[in-house]
C-alpha cells in the first residue's frame, strides 16, 4: 500500500503563489504515474497536472496551462505542484494521486491523498 500526504496549502491572494508537496510512504513512486487533481464545492473532480514515471513527461489541464508546474523527486518520494498567478477560480481541495496509467481520468489512479485546501481571495 502507498500512503500519500499533501502539504503546503492555505490562503493566498489572487496573483500570488503556492507550492503543494505530496509525500509518498509505503511504496516508491519510481514506477508510478503521479498527478494532482482538484475538487471545488459543487463541482466534479478535475485533473490539474500529471507527470509520467518513465520519462517525466507532463500534462496540464487547460485551466492551469502556463501557470502551474508539476515535478517529481523519486529519491525523496515526493511530487510538487508549483502554482503561480493564482486566481479565485483555483480555490479547491487539491489531491495527490498515484497510478499505473498516465491518464486524465481519476478512476485510473489507485492511491489518493486526503487532500489539502487552497483558497484564493480576490
Amino acid at each position: 500500500q502507498m500512503q500519500l500526504v499533501e502539504s503546503g496549502g492555505g490562503l493566498v491572494q489572487a496573483g500570488g503563489s503556492l507550492t503543494l508537496s505530496c509525500l509518498a510512504t509505503g511504496r516508491a513512486i519510481t514506477h508510478y504515474n503521479m498527478g494532482w487533481f482538484r475538487q471545488a464545492p459543487g463541482k466534479e473532480r478535475e485533473v490539474v497536472a500529471l507527470i509520467r514515471y518513465i520519462d517525466a513527461a507532463t500534462y496540464y489541464g487547460d485551466i492551469v496551462q502556463g501557470r502551474f508546474t508539476i515535478s517529481r523527486d523519486n529519491a525523496q518520494n515526493t511530487v510538487d505542484l508549483q502554482m503561480n498567478n493564482l486566481e479565485p477560480e483555483d480555490t479547491a481541495v487539491y489531491h495527490c494521486a498515484a497510478g499505473p496509467q498516465f491518464s486524465t481520468k481519476a478512476e485510473h489512479y489507485a492511491y489518493w491523498g486526503q487532500g489539502i485546501q487552497v483558497t484564493v481571495s480576490s
